[in-house]
């Protein structure tokens, strides 16, 4: 009973928990933005997305908020993040995205065959390290539990939930592993957002060139720059009209969609093509890309990626406050296992970045292509530039199709090693 009380978190009224959010965001922008020494030092050693991403996390593992219990991730992820996908994505430079070349695609799949050597390689160390760690029966088999890690590093929860399906681990294996993925999962993006800090210096060390990424910011800041203006209140209006308008179009082809295909294409269940988030994401992209090429795009003028980015960051919020820091010491030998596991995934990124002259931004978001999916992969894209987001989203959708594949490969080897 005692241990029922501790648990309970301070605060568990959602008004409450998202008006201690603004606040901190606030905080961050204000002080990010402040003209004295002190602020500006302060931000140049650590980015200001970080601390929107690690203050609430410090909040839940203290037990002031909850993310397991707060419904404002759900809110943020399935309505504020296809919002703020096509706020961010109607004035975008398509033919400047495609003209980045296959850099992006070559470390997205570096990343995801990281990811599949990873697991096997990362459960074959613990095997004669620590065997203890790795034993179990049947549902228990510990495979079993990083097969659904697998999926969701590859594809996201979909792909997850699919693997959870195919191999069936216990009940409480799956709960421990969704823990592990979720922990090192951010721990990782944690490491992202810094890197995204300190790009330049990052890209000197892979001998980079950092010019169609340069380029294609300038081009997007020009044309923001030769648009711009003071919004008025009908601007505010119909920025957040379309915005909402094409996320309620993405949910209606979302919940159209998918009974349809696990109606009638039963196969594609365990694909992302019947999960309702993979469609949501893809139509609402998909509409801002096409907004893109209207009139629509001079919503740019009065502040429509500024509003997508305040959506976005309200996400990166949400998503702080989902990560307990202490929950790695109840089942610290499977944390083990999954910060091998990323490390795994890490080495083979840098080293194929290192041989391509890859930029870090190609790094960093072909990875969370993978780990994070479509849901913080914009976030780290635009963490470099708000007008990037799209990349990290096309990358993501590119993780979806690839997910359950992939998983289901990289768990046959772990199968075989365990």
């Amino acid at each position: 009973m005692l241990s029922l009380v501790i648990a309970a978190p301070v605060f568990t009224n959602d008004a409450i928990v998202l008006g201690i959010l603004l606040v901190i965001l606030a905080a961050i922008f204000i002080t990010s933005s402040s003209d004295k020494p002190f602020w500006q030092k302060f931000y140049t050693f650590i980015p200001s997305l970080l601390l929107c991403y690690f203050i609430p996390s410090i909040l839940n593992s203290a037990g002031l908020i909850s993310g397991e219990e707060s419904n404002l991730y759900f809110v943020a992820s399935r309505y504020l993040l296809p919002a703020s996908l096509v706020l961010l994505t109607l004035s975008i430079d398509f033919k400047g995205i495609v003209g980045l070349g296959p850099k992006a695609i070559i470390m997205f799949l570096a990343g995801t065959v990281g990811i599949v050597i990873g697991g096997p390689v990362a459960l074959l160390l613990f095997s004669y390290l620590a065997p203890d760690v790795v034993a179990g029966a049947g549902p228990e088999e510990i495979w079993r539990g990083l097969s659904t890690v697998a999926g969701s590093w590859i594809g996201g929860g979909a792909n997850q939930t699919a693997m959870y399906e195919i191999y069936d681990p216990s009940d409480e294996l799956f709960s421990a592993m969704i823990t592990v993925d979720i922990i090192v999962a951010n721990i990782w993006l944690g490491f992202l957002l810094y890197g995204a800090g300190i790009s330049e210096r990052i890209d000197k060390w892979f001998k980079a060139d950092a010019t169609p990424i340069t380029n294609l910011r300038k081009k997007i800041e020009e044309y923001k720059q030769s648009i711009a203006k003071i919004p008025t209140l009908t601007d505010i209006t119909t920025i957040c009209a379309v915005a909402f308008a094409i996320t309620a179009i993405a949910h209606f082809g979302a919940d159209t969609i998918t009974p349809w295909i696990t109606t009638n294409y039963p196969a594609l269940k365990d694909l992302s093509f019947g999960s309702a988030f993979f469609w949501l994401i893809v139509i609402a992209t998909t509409g801002g890309l096409l907004l893109s090429f209207t009139k629509a795009r001079e919503l740019e003028g009065a502040g429509a990626s500024k509003i997508g980015s305040l959506f976005l960051y309200i996400l990166v919020a949400t998503i702080g406050m989902k990560m307990d820091v202490l929950a790695i010491f109840e089942n610290p030998g499977f944390f083990l296992i999954g910060l091998a596991w990323i490390l795994i995934h890490v080495m083979i990124l840098f080293i194929v970045g290192k041989i391509i002259n890859a930029p870090f931004f190609f790094t960093a978001v072909g990875s969370q292509a993978n780990i994070g999916g479509a849901a913080s992969a914009p976030i780290v894209a635009s963490a470099f530039h708000p007008a990037l987001a799209p990349v990290g989203v096309l990358l993501a959708v590119l993780g979806y199709a690839l997910g359950t594949y992939a998983a289901i490969l990289c768990a046959e080897v772990m199968r075989l090693v365990s």
